[in-house]
């Protein structure tokens, strides 16, 4: 056999790590990192929480899986726990991001398929927007990167440039049935939809008699300072797709929606088998229960707020690695000058993680319990891998 006997669709960096303390990885041979990548926003505890390690521990010495054949009583109290906390009357649990978008573009054609109006099937969704990597989720997102090769786009989508409302209003036909947006765009770069514009949008679709579809899988459970990120838009969505930091790291995901247009997904119209199995239902009550707890969002925000004071003086005090500072709570981005993959090879090897976005980002999403000594260390960890940039570019020059 030549090669690994992996799919190489990853660029995978020569990095192993063994075990997880906190917002600490380390690897076999000893060495430690500070992770402000946060397993891509989903490791919203940290790693070993023992919370999570509890709960999963006691429940894999019980039933792992039984299948939605039969009544999963942690998927009732998953549910019952998230209506309690957010806008959404019903829940269809999933084992992804991915899935989550699925059941949220289902959900919505079938709203109005329900109401007799068949034709509604259009979803606008905006430029940079990702959403998954399925044929439908691909195709909502409109990426040729994530398009090519793979046929014809799934049609159903219908793109407008990013945090235009203008052109939004001139998407909508009578086969508009929604409008998909992400609150922050991740993958996109750190792109933040302003408040206001996303308290127009929800007034455009309620306008138009559309659905409004929230994709929080990145902004949600905390990552912002708020549980979900349009919270702080005082609106609140028809539809959301949630997922990453919800499992804290095991593999889970929701659609939310109210009982209007929940109850259109009525017996047999969607499934899952694995999706909210036993396991992974410990795990995600045992998320909601610490991240639920009196204080616990607030100190998020305080440390935010601190992240972001010491971040924006880095960028002051290197102008010619960094351009900007973006993003809310703990979902921030430096926008570099220099390539930010080779900045991010420079801040690997001073222990620091962070993860790449478009637009030459770097996204900083630590774990939510990072303390406020862990932040002094990433912000002093990345200037030190600034100054090392600095240096190689000054050398290059010279040469």
């Amino acid at each position: 056999m030549v090669g690994s006997s992996l799919y190489q669709t990853y660029a995978r960096a020569d990095l192993a790590f063994e075990r997880g303390d906190g917002v600490w990885l380390e690897t076999a041979d000893g060495r430690r990192f500070l992770d402000c990548a946060g397993g891509i926003a989903v490791n919203s505890l940290g790693h070993s929480h023992p919370a999570l390690v509890a709960a999963l521990t006691e429940q894999a010495g019980k039933l792992w899986h039984v299948s939605n054949i039969y009544t999963i009583p942690g998927q009732q109290t998953f549910a019952d726990k998230l209506t309690a906390a957010t806008f959404a009357d019903q829940v269809f649990v999933t084992n992804s991001g991915a899935e989550a978008l699925e059941c949220a573009i289902k959900t919505a054609r079938r709203y109005f398929y329900a109401k007799g109006e068949s034709e509604r099937v259009e979803i606008i969704t905006f430029e940079g927007a990702f959403h998954g990597r399925t044929l439908a989720t691909i195709a909502a997102g409109g990426q040729e990167k994530y398009l090519e090769g793979f046929g014809p786009k799934a049609p159903g989508f219908v793109q407008v440039p990013f945090d235009d409302n203008a052109a939004v209003k001139a998407a909508i036909s009578d086969r508009t049935a929604a409008v998909l947006v992400e609150p922050v765009q991740g993958e996109g770069g750190i792109r933040q939809i302003p408040t206001e514009h996303l308290r127009e949008l929800r007034q455009i679709c309620d306008d138009n008699g559309i659905l409004l579809i929230l994709d929080e899988v990145q902004t949600g459970v905390g990552r912002t300072g708020k549980l979900f990120a349009h919270e702080w838009a005082g609106i609140t969505p028809d539809i959301m797709a949630i997922a990453k930091g919800i499992g804290g790291g095991f593999p889970i995901g929701a659609c939310l929606a109210t009982e209007e247009v929940g109850s259109a997904m009525v017996a047999g119209t969607h499934g899952t088998t694995y999706g909210g199995n036993p396991l992974a239902m410990a795990v995600g009550n045992a998320v909601l229960d610490v991240v639920l707890e009196e204080g616990f969002l607030e100190g998020v925000q305080r440390k935010a707020l601190l992240f972001k004071q010491k971040l924006a003086g880095l960028v002051d005090r290197h102008p010619t690695v960094f351009e900007e500072l973006r993003g809310a709570g703990l979902m921030l981005g430096l926008k570099c000058r220099v390539t930010n993959t080779d900045l991010l090879a420079h801040m690997r090897a001073v222990g620091v993680l962070a993860v790449g976005a478009g637009e030459n980002v770097l996204r900083i999403m630590p774990p939510l319990i990072i303390s406020e000594d862990e932040i002094e260390e990433a912000v002093n960890r990345i200037e030190q891998a600034a100054t090392a940039m600095e240096t190689e570019t000054a050398k290059g020059a010279a040469e």
